[in-house]
């Protein structure tokens, strides 16, 4: 059923909670390939109006903003890379995919666009103001997306029972 598997990571330990998950479903289902996906903000290009002098070159603003984000790309697949390494694959196909662009838009569009079956993310668990001001890029997946979403929440977040 889940052939397909989409683990979105932000590079934080939190969200390396679902691993575990993804190491079940290797073991318990028929999944054939799971990509894991870091989305990154693009950098901000300074507008040409923010300097009016006109003593600025903007072509060297341009090709900062450019090496900051490619840096900012190659690290992140280095991480995923990195996640990659420590997981068994045991016959199931792993991609690493960095994507630009506002995260949880890029995330639904990613996944739409390379048929997931199911995304698998981890929740802060964060609720009321916390939720309302810092946003919740799990939440906006899962009402963004006609795709099925596995959010685990992470250890010690918000919400947890105590013993």
């Amino acid at each position: 059923m889940y052939k397909k598997i989409m683990v979105p990571l932000d590079g934080s330990e939190l969200a390396e909670c679902v691993l575990p998950h993804v190491e079940g479903f290797i073991a318990s289902c028929q999944v054939n390939t799971i990509i894991f996906v870091r989305a990154v903000k693009p950098e901000p290009m300074i507008s040409r109006g923010a300097y009016a002098t006109g003593e600025v070159d903007f072509t060297v603003i341009e090709e900062n903003t450019k090496r900051i984000e490619e840096e900012k790309k190659a690290s992140a697949k280095n991480y995923l890379d990195q996640v990659v390494g420590r997981l068994k694959h045991d016959g199931v196909e792993f991609q690493t995919e960095v994507i630009v662009g506002t995260v949880a838009e890029s995330l639904i569009d990613y996944a739409e666009a390379n048929h997931i079956d199911m995304i698998l993310i981890a929740t802060h668990g964060r609720s009321g103001v916390s939720r309302w001001v810092r946003g919740s890029i799990a939440d906006r997946i899962l009402r963004g997306s006609g795709i099925p979403v596995l959010m685990v929440r992470a250890p010690g977040t918000m919400g947890e029972k105590k013993a």
